[in-house]
């Protein structure tokens, strides 16, 4: 199979992990419940608040809790909320999404269109949860929305008959985003670029056209800047920001990848947001202008070229995974500079997360990494071998929640128990 296919259909899907926890769980002390709600929450940070982890895993790696082998086929993640965990995976012909208990064992599974046989075939995006109701995205455009307890549907809509919407060589893969009332997507449709619909009926709240790219693989995030509520996204050519409550454009930036794969989400700070895509495509650091409806570029390098890992920002340090062939690494480089302050070229390909000051990061064929944050960057404490797969196969970024850690390979999906004793 052809790497480059493979990198970007799963950026935008895998990347779609999300998970909530109604129950408490061990390691919530304050008795808080643990919450994941969608891909790379909080604020698609990809930052879990979690404590009390440990440091250091023995050699055979953390107790695992259970494993679960029926997800079907794909590249979806995990959410969780109300004692419950959500995913999605094809079988024949179908997507389908699952519910298991906090046991891994199987509690309901419901239908959402047709299975995706194009390149790279397997399900995409991860189930998005808010106030009891869960959202899905089909690779082929069908929005669904079904009750988080039961799996009954409550309202479903065809992105391609309401917005004409198209998509490229790995289908639609973007993780939905819910912000108020709102389900934000991007269909890159002649009639709805970037849409909203109420969450509660699936009717249009509004659809922007002025937007002239179509979707790439891109999950968004939602940001208060300067008083504006903004959807920061990457069409195949462009960086954009939408204000949330009216649709209207609020800024763009030309960010014309290599190859068609604009997949990352966006890192924003203060005014500042970072972008990146995969083979030579290159990370950049872009600076919102408040006067104009621009954001400049601040700084640019080839070598960061990002496209799976995802990236996440910690104390001004910027951590990701550049994903060349003969030039991968994992990086670490000042936000506001660009300069690199560790990078590591054992790693390969990884997708990563992090939490109570330690990194996460899952190889692309089956080595799990912990790594601490350290003065110079970053250090290697401890790794472990999940079953041996072929390039390409762990692609859906490691999770942090409740004292777990969750870990998803096509069928398999691993609970482990990361809690200091």
């Amino acid at each position: 199979m052809n790497e480059k296919r493979t990198i970007v259909v799963v950026t935008a899907s895998i990347f779609a992990v999300a998970i909530i926890w109604a129950g408490r769980l061990p390691g919530a002390e304050d008795g808080s419940s643990p919450e994941w709600p969608d891909f790379h929450s909080p604020g698609r940070t990809n930052i879990s608040p979690e404590k009390g982890l440990l440091k250091k895993w023995p050699e055979e790696g953390p107790r695992l809790l259970w494993k679960y082998s029926s997800c079907g086929e794909g590249y979806s993640g995990v959410a969780i909320a109300e004692g419950k965990i959500f995913t999605a995976g094809d079988f024949d012909d179908r997507e389908m999404i699952l519910a298991l208990n906090m046991d891994g064992e199987p509690l309901w599974k419901a239908p959402n269109g047709q299975a995706w046989r194009g390149s790279s075939p397997g399900s995409r995006t991860t189930p998005t949860y808010s106030e009891g109701t869960l959202y899905q995205m089909n690779p082929h455009g069908r929005l669904a929305a079904y009750e988080a307890k039961t799996g009954k549907p409550v309202w479903a809509i065809d992105l391609k008959a309401e917005f004409d919407a198209s998509f490229g060589w790995w289908a639609l893969s973007e993780n939905l985003v819910v912000d108020g009332n709102k389900v934000l997507c991007m269909p890159g449709g002649p009639k709805g670029r970037v849409v909203a619909l109420d969450k509660h009926t699936g009717k249009t709240v509004w659809a922007n056209t002025e937007i002239e790219h179509s979707a790439a693989y891109c999950s968004p995030m939602v940001t208060t800047y300067r008083d504006v509520r903004q959807l920061i996204t990457m069409t195949q050519k462009s960086v954009v920001a939408l204000d949330v409550e009216t649709g209207e454009l609020v800024w763009s930036a030309p960010f014309v990848p290599r190859s068609p794969q604009n997949s990352l989400t966006p890192v924003f700070h203060g005014g500042y947001v970072y972008v990146a895509c995969g083979h030579s495509s290159g990370g950049t650091l872009l600076k919102i202008d408040p006067d104009t409806k621009s954001a400049p570029t601040v700084w640019y390098r080839e070598d960061l070229d990002d496209c799976h890992s995802g990236a996440l920002l910690i104390d001004g340090r910027l951590y990701g995974c550049s994903c060349r062939a003969g030039g991968r690494q994992f990086y670490c480089v000042d936000f506001m500079t660009g300069k690199t302050i560790k990078a590591d070229k054992t790693l390969g390909k990884v997708g990563i997360t992090a939490a109570d000051g330690m990194l996460y990061c899952l190889g692309y064929r089956g080595t799990m990494s912990l790594m601490a944050l350290t003065a110079d960057g970053f250090e290697i404490v401890s790794q472990f071998e999940l079953p041996r797969r072929p390039p390409n196969s762990y692609l859906a970024h490691p999770i942090v929640c409740g004292g777990r850690l969750y870990l998803r390979c096509g069928q398999d999906l691993y609970a482990y128990d990361i809690r200091a004793k």
